[in-house]
C-alpha cells in the first residue's frame, strides 16, 4: 500500500500538495489554512483563454471540501496513543498507524481479521478517501496489484527496498461488506453554473458526449461550464470553444500538465461556473488517481493562457492545494500514475509524439505577448517529478541518449530526481528537485543567468529534466547551452545533469545567413492578408491585436536552438464568437501562409518565423567538439533540399489561406 502511495518515500515528514505525510501518505490538512494559501498564492492567470481577452473581475472561490479524508494522521495517532507529529515525521510510526486504521475499517465494515490480503479490499479501498465507485476500488485493485507482482527500488535517499511477488493473492470482493453509497452521475449536459445566465449553445455541440479514456481508468464526465456571463451579450459565455479538433483542421500536438491550486471537488465546481473562464480537458485526484473529464477533446479548453497552445493542446489538471512557498511538496503516486496512463492513451489517439517537446508543463506555455510573460504561471513546479512520470508514460528521459556532448549538438536536461540533486530553492529544505541552475560562467560562484534567483517560481535560470537544447561551449565538467539568447552553464561531470542526444535528424534553428538576430514570437498568428476572405474576422484584427508581434527577446547570430516540432506549422487562429456560433465568420479556423517552428526557447517554448531561420542537423562527432555546420534539410513541402534562397521551411503553402466551419 505505501508503494501506491509514495513508492516509499518518507519525504522527511514535509506535505504532499494534498497534506499527505510519510510512506503511508496518511493526511492532516487545514481546509481554513489553504484557504488562506490560495488567497495569498500565485492567482489566476489573468486570461486563460489566451486571446486578450478582458480580464475576469472576479473569479470563483476554489473551496476544500472537508471531511474525514482529509485528517486520517489524527486518527491514526489516536487509535495508536501516539502523537501525531511522530506519525508525521517517522516511518515506522506510520505505517503502524496505516496498519491500525486498516483494522479500524475491517472492524467497521464487520469483516474478519483475515490473513488473505484480498480480505482486506473493501478497507483498502476506504483508506484511498475516495468513494469506492468513484475511484477508491481502483486504488485497492492497484495494491493487491503490487502484492502480486511485487516491487523493487531504490528510494531517493538511497535505501533499496523490496516486496516480494506473491501471486498466489486473488482479487479482492469489492462489494462483500460495503453499504450502499449514493449515485453520483454526473448531469447529462453543460452546467451553466451558478450565478450565469444559463443559456446553453446547441445540445448536440455541448453535450459532454463519450467519456475518452484509457480502458480500465474509470473515468466519469462532469462537464465544465458552457454558459453566458451576461445575458445581453452572446459573446459573454465560459467556459471553452466549441470546435471540432482536429477534423477542422487544429491539430492536437500537445498535452499540458497543470496543478489545480486549489482541492479536487472545488476545482470541479469553479470549472461548473462560466465566471471562471477557465477550463481543462481532464482533472486528476491525488489520493486515488480517480479522472473526471471536464471539456471533449473535440473542443478547446481555456487552461494555457496562450490561444495557439490552447487550439493545439489538452489540458489535463492534477489536484493540489496552494500550500506555503517554504513547504517541501510532492505529487502522490496515484495521481502519477493515472495521468501518465492518460497521457500515453491520447498521444496515441492524436499521435502525440511522446517527449518533452510535446509533454509540456504550464511552466512551459510561452507568454503571448511581451507584456505576459511575466504573469504566466509555472506549475507543476521543481518538485514534479518529470523522469518518473515520463517513465510511466513509457518515454524515459535518457531513452535515446548517450556519447560525447559536443559543440553544436544537442542534449537533453537529465538530472537523476534524487538527493544527489538538490539545488537550494528558497525558503524549502534541501529536497530532490527537477531542474539545474544555469550560470553565466562555469564556476559554482558565477551568478544566474538573466538576473534568475532561487524562488521556485522563478524560471529565468532553469533547464528542467527531460528538455532539449543546443551546446553551445564546453569546459571541463561544465556544459553550456543556447539559452534564452545567451549561453547558460551547468556543472555536469560524466553526463550527470544531462546526455547527448544522438537520436538521428535533430532539427536545430539557426539565423539566416546574414542576419544579426531573428525575433523570437509568443504564439503563431497568420499574416494579415490570411483574414481578408472572412470579413467579420479581419474587423477584429487590429481591435483584437491578432498582429504577429514579437518579443523584445531575439536569437542572435551565431546560436543555435533545438525545434520542437519535425516541421514547422501554419500559423492558425480559431474565432469562436457566440455562444451558438451564429455571428458571420463565426467558428472559422484562419489558416497563413507564414510558417512557424516551435523551438525550446529558455524554460519555455516559443515560435521562430521559418523565413528567419536555416534549418540544420545537429551536429555529432565521435569523442570530440564539432560546431553547428549548415547542412540543410529536405523542404517539409516538396522533399527538395534546399538552396540559395529556399531553405527548409521557406516555401509558401499553395491555394492561400484556407478555412475550417463548424
Amino acid at each position: 500500500m505505501s508503494y501506491q502511495q509514495t513508492r516509499w518515500e518518507s519525504h522527511h515528514g514535509e506535505p504532499s500538495t494534498t497534506g499527505n505525510y510519510n510512506v503511508m501518505g496518511l493526511t492532516r490538512v487545514d481546509p481554513a489554512a489553504v484557504t488562506r494559501a490560495l488567497a495569498v498564492g500565485p492567482g489566476p492567470e489573468a486570461d486563460l483563454r489566451g486571446d486578450d481577452s478582458p480580464a475576469r473581475r472576479a473569479a470563483p472561490e476554489v473551496r476544500v471540501e472537508d471531511g474525514p479524508a482529509l485528517h486520517t494522521l489524527e486518527r491514526a495517532a489516536e487509535l495508536l496513543h501516539e502523537p501525531a507529529e511522530r506519525l508525521r515525521t517517522e516511518p515506522l510510526q506510520s505505517i503502524r498507524g496505516a496498519a491500525a486504521l486498516l483494522v479500524a475499517y475491517q472492524r467497521e465494515a464487520g469483516r474478519p481479521l483475515s490473513g488473505d490480503p484480498a480480505a482486506w479490499f473493501a478497507a483498502v479501498s476506504r483508506f484511498s478517501g475516495s468513494p469506492a465507485g468513484q475511484g477508491g476500488d481502483d486504488f485497492a485493485d492497484r495494491v493487491l496489484g503490487t502484492v502480486r507482482a511485487g516491487a523493487s527500488r531504490v528510494t531517493s535517499d538511497g535505501q533499496v527496498v523490496t516486496l516480494s511477488a506473491a501471486p498466489a493473492v486473488a482479487a479482492g470482493d469489492p462489494v462483500a461488506g460495503r453499504p450502499a453509497e449514493p449515485s453520483t452521475a454526473p448531469s447529462a449536459g453543460p452546467s451553466t453554473g451558478q450565478g450565469g445566465a444559463g443559456r446553453k449553445g446547441p445540445s448536440d455541440e455541448n453535450a459532454p458526449g463519450p467519456i475518452e479514456c484509457p480502458a480500465g481508468l474509470g473515468c466519469d464526465f462532469r462537464p465544465a461550464a458552457y454558459a453566458l456571463t451576461n445575458a445581453s451579450d452572446p459573446s459573454s459565455f465560459g467556459n471553452y470553444s466549441v470546435a471540432a479538433r482536429p477534423a477542422d483542421g487544429q491539430r492536437i500536438d500537445r498535452i499540458v500538465v497543470h496543478d489545480t491550486e486549489g482541492g479536487f471537488e472545488g476545482s470541479i465546481a469553479a470549472f461548473r461556473q462560466p465566471a471562471t473562464q477557465a477550463s481543462a480537458h481532464y482533472i486528476v485526484r491525488s489520493s486515488d488517481g480517480h479522472v473526471t473529464q471536464l471539456v471533449s477533446t473535440r473542443n478547446v479548453a481555456w487552461h494555457a493562457g496562450n490561444k495557439t497552445v490552447n487550439m493545439h493542446s489538452i489540458g489535463i489538471e492534477h489536484e493540489g492545494y496552494a500550500f506555503p512557498a517554504d513547504k517541501a511538496t510532492w505529487y502522490s503516486e496515484q495521481l502519477y500514475r493515472s495521468s501518465a496512463s492518460l497521457t500515453r492513451y491520447l498521444a496515441d489517439r492524436f499521435g502525440v509524439p511522446l517527449d518533452r517537446q510535446h509533454v509540456i508543463g504550464h511552466d512551459d506555455v510561452p507568454g503571448p505577448r511581451q507584456q505576459d510573460v511575466s504573469g504566466m504561471h509555472w506549475d507543476p513546479g521543481t518538485f514534479w517529478d518529470w523522469n518518473h512520470y515520463m517513465d510511466l508514460v513509457g518515454a524515459p528521459v535518457r531513452a535515446g541518449t548517450g556519447g560525447p556532448v559536443v559543440v553544436g549538438g544537442t542534449v537533453t536536461i537529465a538530472p537523476a530526481f534524487d538527493s544527489g540533486n538538490t539545488p537550494p530553492v528558497d525558503g524549502a529544505p534541501a529536497r530532490p528537485e527537477n531542474f539545474v541552475y544555469l550560470r553565466t560562467a562555469p564556476s559554482p560562484t558565477a551568478p544566474l543567468i538573466g538576473g534568475g534567483t532561487t524562488r521556485a517560481s522563478d524560471w529565468r535560470a532553469k533547464a528542467v529534466a527531460g528538455t532539449g537544447y543546443v551546446v553551445a561551449d564546453r569546459r571541463g565538467d561544465w556544459t553550456a547551452i543556447w539559452y534564452g539568447g545567451v549561453k547558460g552553464w551547468f556543472d555536469n561531470p560524466h553526463g550527470r545533469s544531462a546526455a547527448a542526444d544522438d537520436r538521428p535528424g535533430r532539427t536545430v534553428l539557426v539565423p539566416r545567413a546574414g542576419r544579426t538576430s531573428v525575433p523570437v514570437y509568443g504564439r503563431a498568428y497568420p499574416e494579415r492578408a490570411a483574414y481578408a476572405p472572412y470579413p467579420a474576422v479581419a474587423s477584429v484584427f487590429d481591435p483584437a491585436g491578432l498582429a504577429p508581434t514579437p518579443y523584445t527577446a531575439t536569437i542572435p547570430a551565431g546560436q543555435g536552438y533545438l525545434a520542437a516540432a519535425d516541421r514547422p506549422v501554419h500559423g492558425d487562429y480559431y474565432y469562436a464568437r457566440n455562444i451558438d456560433g451564429d455571428a458571420p465568420d463565426d467558428r472559422t479556423l484562419v489558416v497563413g501562409r507564414d510558417l512557424y517552428y516551435p523551438i525550446r526557447y529558455d524554460h519555455r517554448l516559443a515560435f521562430l518565423r521559418s523565413t528567419d531561420v536555416v534549418a540544420v542537423t545537429a551536429a555529432k562527432a565521435a569523442g570530440g567538439s564539432a560546431p553547428v555546420t549548415p547542412k540543410r534539410l529536405p523542404d517539409p513541402g516538396t522533399g527538395r533540399t534546399g538552396t540559395a534562397g529556399t531553405v527548409a521551411g521557406d516555401r509558401r503553402a499553395p491555394g492561400g489561406p484556407r478555412r475550417r466551419r463548424r
